[in-house]
């Protein structure tokens, strides 16, 4: 089943996880190269970053790591915090997911890379109190 992007942002939501699942795909692989659509989701996606599932909040993140390679606007420097609030997030799988994805917003440009190299370095030193520290401290180090 070939899904448009319409339909996968739609099924980002889904309750039925292998129809999450195909959205996830569609979206990463769509969102591999520049699109022109970026804008068309960014909102969409910010606010599904504090989604109640948190697959739906996973997705966003990463689909938004993605997506700053076609951030013209440099919408990522006021957005980019709340991605970061997702690497402390209750469910440490997708904390991590989106501490492994913050790299492909750090090779988008200078100012988004300045914002990751920020953005670990914090991150790197106030992990040290949590349970998974050496795991953070694991992907930051990959992320670089």
């Amino acid at each position: 089943m070939d899904m448009t992007m319409q339909d996968a942002m739609t099924n980002l939501y889904s309750q039925d996880r292998e129809l999450q699942t195909q959205a996830y795909m569609r979206l990463m692989v769509g969102t591999e190269q520049p699109v022109d659509w970026a804008y068309v989701v960014w909102d969409e996606l910010l606010v599904a970053l504090r989604h109640q599932d948190n697959h739906v909040r996973s997705i966003a993140a990463q689909v938004l790591c993605n997506l700053a390679q076609s951030d013209p606007e440099l919408r990522i420097r006021k957005d980019f915090a709340a991605l970061l609030a997702v690497t402390r997030d209750e469910r440490f799988v997708t904390a991590r997911h989106c501490l492994q994805a913050l790299w492909k917003v750090g090779i988008a440009g200078e100012t988004q890379r300045d914002l990751v190299l920020e953005g670990f370095a914090s991150r790197f030193v106030e992990c040290v109190a949590e349970k998974n520290a050496s795991l953070i401290r694991y992907d930051i180090q990959v992320g670089l």
